[in-house]
């Protein structure tokens, strides 16, 4: 899910490629883990008509665009258009004119009119290219390297570093540069001397480079782009990040997720990185900073344990107190650099817990897929051998495979999670091993799809949109599925909020659920955050909310039995977490609860939890201080004022306007 709204979102706002000669093209080649995953062709058709076009696939989700765009002799945009299919089928259509100082915008995702006689840039929505190519020749021509947008916003260009290419009898000079202003970070990517987008890694999930040069070429660049986001990140942290010696929260009210209790009015002693004693009336140490918590709770950290992470996450997560995340499918070198990162404390970041991830190979098949079950046993003591805590499989695996993978992941000391391959219910996968399940909609499926549902195809998102809501959750099926859950501790990563986000999205409308933070957030985030996902027929949108609430009920029902849950995301890092969290409040689990099922649960889970998880004196300082109280009032969780990881704390007052996000809460001072 992320992957299909964060990264196309990213490749949408930095799709500056550019033409040579009128009438010539420019293109780029798209690559996934499995090879060529799409292409982007901008034409320049006279002095002020481009046309472009992106077509882009993985994982059963296509993304076509066709784009028109017209200039007038200053080079601003006066007439645009797209039209195509988004990641999950919604249609795209959107307009945009600028004539006599008004520009008037209309699509999917929004519509407006502003009057201005300032100059000033359309960012669409959705587009194959040649929008931001006219929006990057404007940032080189400006003599301050940045221009105002329309709707809102301005963008702003950096120089970092310029070298030369060449593949043969090719060979080009090519820039990095930074974008920022059109997201919570800059984008980082690759231009040449004219302004014609070149290349950019988008964290080894998908590769860009221009046809003619190759993924040798790709590597050399992507090493550089690696460099310069990690030197962005760590000025960061360079500023805001905080080490100590000696912390004492006074008087704080301390959530015990062990006992499913608050202790009121205690004190939580923090020394070097560990927590040293929880009790009142502490005795201040001698160069202890004091902070005065009285009227705020203290909670163990977050945890998210279904995340697909980017550097770039690590500040969302860390401003959200999301301390831990399991990444539950990444590229190897992708994971390995960002663990090392943020375990380091190197760039503001959580602590890092991985999973392998494989699928078999097919035409919707995702990310790293073997042929064989030989292969997919050789991958599973590679992950083994390499130091990850689990395997998680996918919608293609072979059902016949499922026994088997599960018998070589349990002897290697791995536990198996995953999607429900398709052709076998979730149930036959609980019997043949499975000790974990991915998504809500896995369990609906297994009623809903059977044996003979093509659940590797978008199928798997419509069918339970439509089907679930009038599924009987009272019913002896599910009541016997549920008990076989609760019987086995088979653990439900049910990621509600997303597949809700899926199932609730319409057109014009704020996604409802990012809708109580909208004004927290940049302009360039809400307008990606409106609009449908999926294309359901207007009669169709009160069964999907049907659906949607059955999910919930689910979720208390997998609770009520006994059933282990872990929260989880696979969207945006932080704001979903909290998201999670609230749902499950609203689905009739006690805060208190919820709270240890985001810290504890996970942390024990992963087998950390003898170091982490709890407030515990002994444990790792890993812990948050709200501005409220959660267990009342579990929206509180957003009210983060201060996040304590291992030796470092953090203020998210201070992270949050980097990424261009207005503050929850307001900062705590330590005393004089």
């Amino acid at each position: 899910m992320k992957l299909s709204s964060i990264l196309i979102c990213s490749l949408i706002m930095l799709q500056c490629v550019g033409v040579a000669a009128e009438g010539q093209k420019i293109v780029n080649k798209l690559y996934s883990e499995k090879g060529e995953a799409g292409e982007q062709v901008i034409t320049q058709l006279d002095d002020g008509n481009y046309s472009a076009s992106l077509n882009m696939s993985w994982n059963n989700r296509v993304v076509t665009i066709k784009e028109t765009l017209q200039v007038d002799d200053k080079g601003i945009p006066v007439a645009f258009s797209a039209s195509g299919t988004s990641a999950f089928g919604a249609p795209i259509a959107e307009q945009f004119s600028l004539l006599d100082g008004v520009a008037r915008w209309s699509g999917n995702k929004d519509d407006g009119m502003l009057q201005t006689s300032a100059t000033r840039y359309y960012v669409p929505a959705d587009e194959a290219g040649a929008a931001s190519h006219v929006l990057m020749k404007a940032l080189l021509a400006s003599p301050t390297r940045s221009v105002d947008l329309f709707p809102g916003g301005t963008a702003s260009l950096d120089a970092l570093k310029t070298v030369t290419v060449s593949n043969g009898g090719n060979s080009k000079q090519v820039t990095l540069y930074a974008i920022s202003g059109l997201a919570f970070n800059p984008s980082f990517g690759w231009f040449d001397q004219d302004g014609h987008y070149f290349a950019q890694d988008f964290g080894g999930f998908m590769r860009v480079i221009r046809d003619g040069f190759s993924l040798e070429n790709f590597a050399e660049l992507t090493k550089i782009q690696k460099q310069a986001e990690n030197d962005y990140l760590a000025d960061i942290a360079k500023h805001l990040s905080y080490n100590y010696n000696s912390v004492l929260l006074q008087g704080g009210n301390v959530v015990d997720v062990l006992t499913r209790k608050v202790l009121r009015n205690t004190d939580v002693l923090l020394q070097n990185g560990k927590i040293m004693a929880v009790a009142s009336g502490l005795t201040v140490p001698a160069g202890t900073q004091v902070l005065d918590a009285r009227g705020k709770t203290i909670v163990p950290g977050l945890w998210d344990m279904h995340g697909h992470l980017s550097k770039n996450d690590g500040l969302l997560n860390i401003a959200a107190g999301v301390t831990s995340v399991r990444d539950i499918g990444n590229n190897h070198d992708n994971i390995m650099e960002i663990a090392g990162l943020f375990n380091s404390d190197e760039l503001i970041g959580n602590r890092v817990y991985r999973a392998g991830f494989f699928d078999k190979q097919s035409e919707y098949s995702a990310g790293l897929s073997v042929n064989t079950l030989q292969e997919a046993h050789d991958k599973i003591d590679w992950f083994a051998d390499n130091g990850y805590l689990q395997i998680k499989i996918y919608s293609s695996i072979d059902p016949s495979w499922v026994k088997p993978i599960a018998e070589h992941a349990h002897r290697r000391g791995m536990r198996l999670s995953g999607h429900v391959p398709a052709f076998m219910t979730a149930r036959q996968a609980v019997e043949q091993g499975f000790d974990e399940i991915q998504h809500v909609n896995m369990l609906f499926l297994n009623f809903l799809a059977g044996t003979e549902v093509d659940t590797r195809t978008q199928l798997r998102f419509s069918l339970v949109g439509e089907k679930a809501g009038s599924l009987d959750l009272a019913g002896k099926p599910v009541k016997d599925f549920i008990q076989l859950l609760a019987a086995k501790q088979i653990v439900v990563d049910p990621t509600v909020a997303t597949f809700r986000s899926l199932l609730l999205g319409q057109n014009k409308q704020i996604d409802p659920e990012f809708a109580a933070i909208a004004t927290h957030l940049p302009p360039g985030v809400v307008r990606q955050l409106k609009g449908a996902a999926m294309n359901i027929a207007p009669e169709l949108q009160p069964v999907y909310q049907k659906s949607a609430e059955a999910m919930l009920r689910m979720v208390k029902k997998l609770y009520d039995a006994g059933v282990p849950i872990v929260p989880g995301t696979d969207h945006i890092a932080g704001f979903t977490l909290h998201r999670e969290l609230e749902l499950y409040a609203m689905a009739g689990i006690p805060a208190l609860d919820v709270l240890r099922i985001a810290s504890y649960e996970p942390a024990r889970l992963v087998g950390a939890a003898y170091h982490s998880g709890s407030v515990s004196v002994g444990k790792d300082a890993d812990l948050l201080l709200i501005n409220g109280d959660p267990t009342s009032n579990i929206a509180d969780i957003r009210k983060v004022a201060l996040v304590f990881k291992g030796k470092h704390y953090y203020k998210p007052d201070e992270i949050y306007p980097v990424l261009g996000v207005k503050p929850f809460t307001s900062p705590v001072m330590f005393k004089p």
